[in-house]
């Protein structure tokens, strides 16, 4: 070791023709290659001997700030790094009640943690959760030429601007009547609503609207949907118009045009009810009691999500900028300002500091247990809908009619 470091100084101070003696001498020696020789030589003369182990750092994170990030990743919901990064300080003062071993040392290391450091920490775990989407909705013809088809991006500065979609629940098997859950997204803010329809009828969409629209925290301004027959018809043609909500359309197959409900489509629907068929009008009305209540709840209230700013490509790259994550709940009171929040807002911060989400995400698994009965994997009866009519009082529409659920916890 000392002979080396002598050999590194003076390889360090000669000249050319010096370092080439020396070489000769080193390998002479030491029978190393003339290559390695060189390599061996060029480092610092404090450098490591060869064939020693370089000094790696140890672990930053503890095993049980590990095991307390999977705990609350899992009951928030699989969110992604970024996300689960800006709900850490809404759920740790919770998490002591229901994890052990949550200590101030362990929430520093957590609140510490960088969301690139927590994908490398859960990627054991995320690569099971990966599934497929499809949908069951056809493309509809009437009033398109009064419907306006908008195709360029939301560049809102306040609420009420929205993107509606169905989500069909007909399993592997297309036949007969089955449920649909109505979704909707606000641009600005992120808040999402859920509604589930039997069938998808045109009746039936306008009613789940209205009673989302009545339960929003803000005015619904305007709307923008697919081509779907459910929507570009005159019953909620004639709803917007009496509404005063503006009415529009993306282009026929472009989903790009309808992106952000395309996405809350996974996040909102799909992870929670996956691809199982759900025809039955107790399915039904479990559905809309989790979609009115707790899912509500959690989704808006203590789920961060990003807004995309700007995409910047260099090169073959392409560099997307997101701002900072925030719930949607977060969103509306730094629009609104603390002096001016509205009734249902307030309301809604009210529930936030009384509701623990652990016990929320209990609850939203308890009621899912219940829903995902053998039943929903079964062909699809061909008299179950049947059993199930109702005879109009005008005598022409025997279809099952969908009740109207009641109004939402908050």
């Amino acid at each position: 070791m000392d002979g080396l470091k002598k050999y590194r100084k003076r390889y360090t101070m000669a000249d050319r023709a010096g370092r080439s003696a020396l070489l000769d001498e080193f390998c002479e020696q030491t029978g190393y290659h003339r290559k390695y020789a060189i390599a061996l030589l060029g480092e610092p003369a404090d450098g490591p001997p060869p064939g020693s182990t370089p000094k790696r750092r140890g672990p930053t994170y503890s095993p049980t700030a590990v095991r307390v990030l999977a705990r609350i990743w899992e009951a928030a919901g699989y969110p992604w790094s970024v996300r689960l990064k800006a709900l850490l300080p809404q759920w740790l003062p919770w998490a002591r009640q229901h994890i052990a071993g949550v200590s101030p040392q362990v929430e520093a290391e957590l609140l510490a943690m960088s969301p690139r450091q927590m994908d490398r920490r859960l990627a054991d775990k995320r690569r099971r959760l990966k599934r497929r989407i499809y949908g069951r909705t056809k493309p509809g013809t009437l009033l398109k030429h009064q419907i306006p088809v908008k195709t360029d991006n939301w560049d809102v500065h306040e609420p009420g601007y929205c993107e509606i979609d169905l989500v069909s629940h007909s399993g592997p098997h297309a036949a007969g009547e089955f449920i649909y859950s109505f979704n909707l997204t606000d641009i600005f803010t992120g808040w999402g609503e859920n509604f589930g329809l039997m069938g998808k009828g045109e009746q039936g969409v306008v009613d789940a609207l209205d009673e989302i629209r009545r339960a929003l925290p803000f005015p619904l301004q305007a709307i923008d949907s697919d081509n779907g027959s459910e929507f570009i018809n005159h019953h909620l043609y004639a709803y917007c118009k009496k509404c005063v909500i503006q009415f529009t359309r993306g282009r026929p197959y472009k989903k790009d045009d309808n992106a952000h409900i395309e996405q809350k489509n996974w996040t909102h629907v799909r992870r929670l009810l996956g691809w199982e068929r759900y025809d039955t009008h107790e399915q039904l009305n479990a559905i809309n009691h989790l979609y009115r209540g707790d899912w509500r709840t959690m989704m808006n209230l203590y789920q961060p999500c990003v807004k995309l700013k700007e995409k910047v490509r260099i090169g073959s790259r392409l560099i997307r900028r997101y701002d900072e994550a925030q719930t949607p709940l977060e969103r509306l009171v730094a629009h609104y300002g603390e002096k001016h929040l509205p009734a249902a807002v307030r309301t809604a911060l009210a529930v936030r500091e009384q509701t623990d989400p652990f016990a929320l995400s209990s609850s939203i698994e308890r009621q899912l247990a219940r829903l995902a009965t053998p039943a929903s994997r079964k062909e699809p009866r061909q008299d179950s809908v049947l059993e199930q009519r109702i005879p109009s009082p005008r005598g022409g529409d025997d279809r099952p009619q969908t009740p109207r659920p009641t109004s939402y916890a908050w």
